[in-house]
């Protein structure tokens, strides 16, 4: 099954901060591919800003979770395509 086929099931959860320039790319390069993702800011939630660390193993954001429980850290635009089409 590729992405596109589960994609209905389950969103993409994007943890990232408003101040951050990798946050608005990635936000922008899903929004441009309708591709369906929750966004969950971790500017002011210490809960979401500790998941967003527990899956990413660092303090960078954003962090991605794909339906499959792939996790992409900083993402080029180039690496969001390519998980999304596998």
């Amino acid at each position: 099954m590729t992405y596109r086929d589960s994609m209905s099931e389950q969103p993409i959860v994007m943890y990232g901060a408003e101040w951050c320039g990798d946050c608005r790319r990635a936000k922008s390069w899903l929004t441009r591919n309708n591709v369906p993702f929750t966004y969950v800011d971790v500017e002011n939630d210490d809960e979401a800003r500790d998941k967003a660390i527990e899956l990413s193993g660092r303090k960078n954001i954003p962090v991605l979770v794909l339906p499959n429980g792939d996790v992409l850290v900083e993402p080029t635009d180039t690496q969001l395509s390519a998980a999304i089409s596998h």
